[in-house]
């Protein structure tokens, strides 16, 4: 009985030490799809950083911390940014701006060229700082 009441402790703490994996919403486009995230789950992400942090919001309006890049929404399909992004087209690439609308443009433009795994920060920096989380100015 003792093993037992162990065995079942253990699981449940393990399982509280898991952080909690991130899905999203997707959103099809018909040439295929992306995920939108709430900031709170991008702060989750955030903490085992495994993406690419894309800011595409012009002019620039801040920065979310640990940004990778800042390409403009609207020329993010031009050949000088999208050698910026990874050259596998799988990897995990996370978008937003300042509202969420120039993100949205961006990864529906990325989709289109051929990325899988698009993730886009929906209400962008706006609903970001409204959940309590900080930009860099």
């Amino acid at each position: 009985m003792r093993s037992l009441i162990f065995v079942l402790l253990s699981a449940l703490l393990l399982a509280g030490c898991q952080s909690s994996q991130v899905t999203g919403e997707t959103v099809n486009n018909g040439k295929g799809s992306y995920r939108n995230i709430s900031p709170d789950e991008l702060n989750t992400m955030l903490k085992d950083k495994d993406f690419v942090l894309v800011n595409v919001h012009i002019p620039f309006a801040g920065d979310i911390a640990i940004t990778d890049l800042s390409i403009p929404y609207d020329q993010i399909g031009a050949a000088e940014n999208l050698s910026q992004l990874p050259a596998d087209k799988n990897a995990k690439v996370v978008l937003y701006c300042r509202s969420g609308r120039m993100s949205e443009i961006a990864a529906e433009e990325l989709v289109s060229l051929g990325y899988t795994n698009i993730w886009n920060l929906v209400g962008g920096m706006v609903e970001w700082e409204q959940a309590g989380y900080e930009l860099e100015k």
